[in-house]
């Protein structure tokens, strides 16, 4: 298989390809559909940036949750199986997919339909590569990335590769194939690191079990709560470019244990910032996701690259009158996680007030046992820790290769046995 560079200007993005593939603009491959539902009965679509295009109903977490918060269906944008759906706000990053479905999906995405003899499986997979989503966001239009739009227009006037049928149907079956064996390894470490977290978890459980002589409390009398409310809250234009505000943490930050992750962070304009001194965030501190779907979750703050600050969805705990650490573990043990579920409100968006994580009930023994039982703790999950890290990073790596591996097969650049 003989590679040419391209050598018209507006396509030398794509770099170098297989002699005898096309490139065309995407307005010739494909179409937009604009079918509207009329009864609002057909089933709902999702679009992740993480999953494409899946069913709306199977990412709920109870069966009486609602699909969605619109009043009404109707007139939602008709999809069938085969289309492509773009949410248009975040095309830059991948957010679309394939649907293997029929069904509707948010008035605001885009659905586009193959043209002629071609596999849009194939495009599915070329256009979630760095190469697409980074054409996608220079051809976007706004000013930072949560206003980007990708519209019809532009998306349309973006030139792709197009290999010969036969080559699209050996790449996708190629792609699923080694999909599948990625996924298989993925699960089995899914577990591993479950596994192992039981069993991180039954070390904390046993080192604070309540002793005769403990003190019994509530959170708000050992230490002082703060989020986000009222006032304080902040609308997509307070967010700014790096380097221009401050970092505003989410619980996507927020990794297992004491790791945080701030390689993906929203930045705060400084105004915002300082108007809300009382959850500036400071090295060591401890945060919890109040509001979501990881509510409860609790992270100490370390690595701090920069000044920082919360988003809406997290409270962080301040001058705690307890061993930080003791309190820290204390959080995740059974009976905070058991208390938790007592005060959850809300379906689709799990809510749990911080007047409620304040009136929870926990016990401690004299601040030098506290020491000493967190030394006991750190000393008996130190090894698991480090387990759990590898596994992880096992993970990241082989959806790296995964990511590597797509790229490469759909620009021509792996050995798949092509007929030609």
């Amino acid at each position: 298989m003989i590679a040419t560079a391209v050598e018209n200007t507006k396509t030398a993005w794509l770099g170098e390809l297989p002699a005898h593939w096309e490139v065309l603009r995407i307005k010739n491959l494909f179409q937009e559909m604009d079918s509207r539902s009329e009864t609002g009965s057909e089933e709902l679509l999702s679009v992740s940036h993480y999953t494409g295009v899946t069913l709306k109903r199977e990412s709920l977490e109870n069966e009486d949750d609602h699909l969605t918060n619109a009043e009404s269906l109707v007139g939602y944008k008709l999809v069938q199986q085969g289309d492509l759906v773009i949410n248009i706000m975040l095309a830059w990053n991948g957010s679309l997919g394939i649907s293997p479905y029929n069904g509707i999906t948010s008035p605001a995405y885009c659905v586009y339909r193959i043209k002629g003899d071609n596999n849009p499986e194939y495009f599915g997979y070329l256009f979630t590569t760095n190469l697409f989503k980074a054409e996608f966001r220079r051809h976007s239009t706004g000013i930072i990335d949560s206003r980007l739009r990708l519209y019809s227009d532009k998306f349309f006037s973006i030139f792709t590769v197009v290999p010969t049928k036969d080559e699209q149907e050996e790449i996708v079956q190629y792609i699923k194939a080694q999909e599948e064996k990625i996924n298989l390894f993925i699960q089995k470490k899914q577990r591993f690191i479950e596994l192992l977290k039981e069993q991180r978890q039954s070390v904390i459980e046993n080192a604070i079990t309540y002793k005769t002589g403990w003190t019994q409390s509530r959170i708000k009398n050992v230490s002082k709560m703060f989020g986000r409310i009222g006032f304080r809250g902040y609308q997509t234009s307070d967010l700014v470019d790096e380097g221009e505000g401050a970092i505003t943490i989410s619980p996507s930050n927020m990794k297992h244990h004491k790791q945080m992750d701030f390689s993906n962070c929203s930045y705060l304009s400084w105004e915002k910032y300082e108007e809300s001194p009382e959850i500036k965030i400071f090295e060591g501190d401890i945060i919890m996701v109040k509001t979501g779907a990881t509510y409860g979750k609790v992270a100490q703050v370390l690595g701090l690259p920069e000044k920082a600050t919360i988003n809406p969805q997290l409270m962080v705990f301040k001058e705690i009158i307890l061993d930080n650490d003791y309190f820290f573990y204390f959080l995740q043990s059974g009976l905070i996680k058991e208390q938790m579920e007592k005060n959850v409100i809300g379906g689709t968006i799990p809510t749990i007030s911080q007047t409620k994580i304040g009136s929870m009930r926990l016990h401690y023994p004299p601040i030098e046992e506290q020491k000493q039982i967190v030394s006991h703790i750190k000393t008996e999950t130190a090894t698991i820790d480090t387990a759990i890290a590898k596994a992880e990073r096992e993970i990241e790596l082989i959806r790296e290769y995964k990511e590597a591996m797509i790229a490469e097969a759909v620009m021509g650049k792996r050995n798949i046995n092509f007929a030609h």
